[in-house]
């Protein structure tokens, strides 16, 4: 069976939220208003949602915070991840990876083409995970954070997913950890 078995029990995860901007306040960040709005209508748990500015030692420092709580199992950033000179967020995030998850940014590739065409390789969305903890790093708009949650994201972090999906791997994340 491929995708979502009703007759399986839902566990929620507790997911952090991290905005990179210079300019947005939770007032005008509609992405990251969007992101809380899914998560919490997927049944998930919101548990912090965060803005920090463009600052690759800002966006290392929330991200590690999170990574050591162990009331975080998923963090989700949004913003940062271009190609200008301010988009820091993966050169802030990536070396955090014990593993990077190469298959979400090829999914989530695949997906945006079908929303934006080619201007998605102008995106380096990444995911990994650190010490435990999924990351997944997404661009800032809020068509992308849609593409991203909607048709990756979300199914993946739902545990009645099949043929598997990212939640029954999270009591076995720390093996051999020392």
């Amino acid at each position: 069976m491929h995708g979502i078995n009703e007759s399986l029990k839902f566990m929620p995860v507790r997911i952090a939220v991290l905005i990179v901007s210079d300019t947005r306040t939770e007032e005008t960040d509609t992405s990251g208003a969007t992101l809380v709005q899914r998560i919490e209508g997927a049944g998930h748990i919101l548990f912090s949602r965060t803005i920090v500015p463009d600052d690759k030692a800002a966006i290392r420092a929330q991200v590690s915070d999170w990574i050591a709580d162990p009331n975080v199992d998923v963090v989700i950033t949004s913003g940062g991840t271009g190609l200008t000179g301010r988009d820091v967020t993966p050169e802030a995030i990536v070396p955090l990876f014990d593993k990077v998850i190469e298959g979400f940014s090829v999914i989530f590739h695949q997906v945006s083409y079908q929303s934006v065409g080619l201007s998605t390789l102008q995106s380096r969305a990444v995911a990994g995970l650190a010490s435990g903890t999924f990351i997944f790093c997404l661009p800032g708009s809020t068509g992308a954070v849609k593409d991203g949650w909607d048709k990756v994201i979300s199914l993946q972090l739902d545990s009645r997913h099949k043929p598997c999906n990212l939640v029954e791997l999270m009591p076995r994340l720390r093996e051999h950890m020392a």
